[in-house]
């Protein structure tokens, strides 16, 4: 990935978020890696869940390392570079995952010896995705100390089907002072302003269009992180509070356009507005696609009433196997042995129909059952034996035991199989299906 083989990787505060992901990806890809942290007790205990090294000296960690990668909160950032990268190996690219780039490329520069590389960078995706397929991870190669590193880390990317954005530090902070500083400080701005009208919100989803449940789904989002990381996101980038100052100067403007009656400044603001943005058509047909998953949710529990099914809880993952008893606009009621429980729809993902399967199959204790059949002594006993098998609830089925005698008629034969389902009212169905295609159940 960079001057020579990636071998050694260590992540100055790998033990939770962005960089314990991090690690855990890498240690599945047979990378040697050493995590840090400042609580050497908790520390030890994540390298081991996630089956890496732990180190609680920076420097010690670092010493063999062919990529350093800083992923520590932002306010530290910079004084953590400052600390640790003087002492990088030769030949080792370093690399900071901050959401802010310019003051950590300016102190990667200042301070990681010439004879190494710098490569700053941005994944725009957390913690709780599965992987980094499909998401935008920025690159901010500086000249001169990216040259060996730069195209081996965005083939690294890219063959895991990341979607590499090149950018300079300086252009990232200014656009991420509205992707992430404005968005961040609206969608909290209404948080706090609903609270302070002292709307319920639990209410005002019984009165919710698709477009307010989608925004109001996004804000819970953003407030119920970590607080203390929105706060240096907002306060770390100086691009950030201009935009924050020029978002509270045109909301002042178009209140006041409003209450003083000035419909057509107000109109001709909106529509100017739209045509910067210029991208009705994509806008809508991505909307309309949120909007269509929050309502297919719904609708396919919904025609699945009476019937069983599975579903992943997709914080706990723990999977719910049950009858549906009811569906309301944003709970499930499972039905499983007499017993209900109650799922919020946002929550939880369908299993499919094989997914089901197979969890059913490794979780329940089967039902074994032996039946003796009589057929024509002419049929052929192979492909009744495959008929068995695709009988639905039967799970697994074998022939043990082929009888012509005084017992039956001399032109026919009894065959014996041994089949398992996952219930037992399963055989009801299996000897009406076997009677169904001729035989006669001894």
């Amino acid at each position: 990935m960079t001057c020579k083989k990636i071998n050694n990787v260590t992540i100055i505060g790998g033990t939770r978020g962005l960089g314990n992901w991090i690690a855990t990806e890498l240690s599945k890809e047979d990378f040697n890696v050493t995590i840090t942290s400042r609580n050497k007790d908790s520390g030890e205990k994540v390298a081991e869940k996630i089956n890496v090294k732990y180190n609680n000296d920076n420097i010690e960690a670092i010493e063999n390392a062919d990529l350093i990668i800083f992923s520590v909160p932002i306010e530290v950032m910079e004084e953590t570079i400052k600390d640790v990268a003087p002492y990088a190996p030769e030949n080792s690219l370093l690399m900071d995952i901050a959401s802010v780039k310019t003051g950590p490329a300016e102190a990667l520069i200042k301070y990681a010896p010439d004879n190494t590389e710098i490569l700053p960078c941005h994944p725009m995706f957390g913690p709780r995705l599965p992987s980094m397929e499909g998401q935008v991870i920025i690159l901010t190669p500086i000249k001169d100390r990216s040259n060996k590193s730069f195209e081996n880390v965005k083939n690294f990317l890219e063959k895991r089907n990341a979607h590499v954005v090149i950018s300079t530090p300086k252009e990232h902070d200014k656009i991420m002072s509205v992707v992430q500083g404005i968005t961040h400080f609206s969608y909290i701005s209404i948080a706090s302003t609903i609270k302070k009208l002292d709307i319920s919100v639990k209410k005002s989803r019984e009165f919710a269009s698709p477009v307010y449940s989608l925004m109001l789904d996004m804000i819970s989002r953003i407030v119920s992180q970590n607080p203390y990381l929105y706060y240096s996101i907002q306060k770390s980038n100086a691009e950030t509070a201009i935009s924050r100052r020029t978002l509270i100067e045109e909301s002042i403007r178009l209140s006041k356009l409003i209450e003083d009656g000035e419909e057509d400044l107000f109109v001709k603001n909106m529509s100017d507005s739209a045509k910067h943005l210029d991208e009705f058509e994509e806008a809508l047909g991505r909307s309309d696609k949120a909007i269509s998953i929050l309502t297919n949710d719904y609708y396919v529990l919904k025609e699945s009433i009476g019937k069983e099914i599975g579903v992943k809880h997709q914080y706990s993952k723990k999977i719910h196997v049950g009858v549906v008893d009811s569906v309301s606009s944003d709970i499930v009621t499972l039905t499983n042995k007499n017993k209900k429980i109650d799922l919020k729809i946002s929550n939880v993902n369908k299993l499919s129909d094989a997914e089901l399967y197979e969890w059913k199959k490794n979780n329940l204790e089967l039902c074994e059952f032996d039946i003796s059949v009589i057929f024509p002594k002419h049929c052929n006993k192979n492909i009744l034996l495959n008929m068995f098998k695709n009988i639905k609830p039967v799970i697994n089925v074998e022939l043990k035991d082929v009888y012509v005698g005084e017992q039956i008629d001399e032109d026919k034969m009894s065959l014996t199989f041994h089949y398992s389902t996952f219930y037992k009212n399963d055989k009801n169905y299996v000897e009406n299906y076997l009677r169904g295609i001729g035989g006669t159940i001894r």
